[in-house]
């Protein structure tokens, strides 16, 4: 088993004990991340401009791994309130095509430093 820790400064840090990715083999298991500008460590304002966040971040630690948001295979979606998930399915249509990632989303009561939006997800890179 080949397990190779990922790490961009082109994404946020780290703001506890996990890594930003570990790859093994051709599989890529990314931490979550919030709407974090990875140049100030702090949240982004509004909630497209999160999501958006979240995917860009998203987007350098698949690039940092060797792929691209096109290789997730499995992107899970946390959210402080359901009922932005129409607003999270219009942005995410600008980040990826058909044939889409499967996909679970989620709320939750609460996110790390306040977030409205956190996701994580799994690549399979070949």
């Amino acid at each position: 088993m080949s397990r190779v820790i990922i790490q961009t400064d082109k994404a946020p840090a780290a703001i506890g004990t996990y890594s930003q990715a570990v790859r093994v083999n051709n599989t890529v298991y990314m931490s979550g991340q919030i709407p974090l500008d990875p140049a100030t460590m702090e949240l982004v304002d509004g909630f497209e401009n999160s999501v958006r966040r979240v995917f860009e971040n998203l987007t350098a630690v698949a690039e940092a791994a060797g792929g691209s948001l096109a290789d997730i295979a499995k992107l899970n979606i946390f959210l402080t309130d359901l009922g932005n998930f129409a607003t999270v399915n219009e942005i995410m249509a600008e980040y990826f095509e058909q044939p889409y990632p499967a996909r679970a989303a989620v709320e939750v009561a609460g996110l790390p430093k306040g977030a409205e939006v956190e996701m994580d997800a799994v690549l399979e890179l070949s």
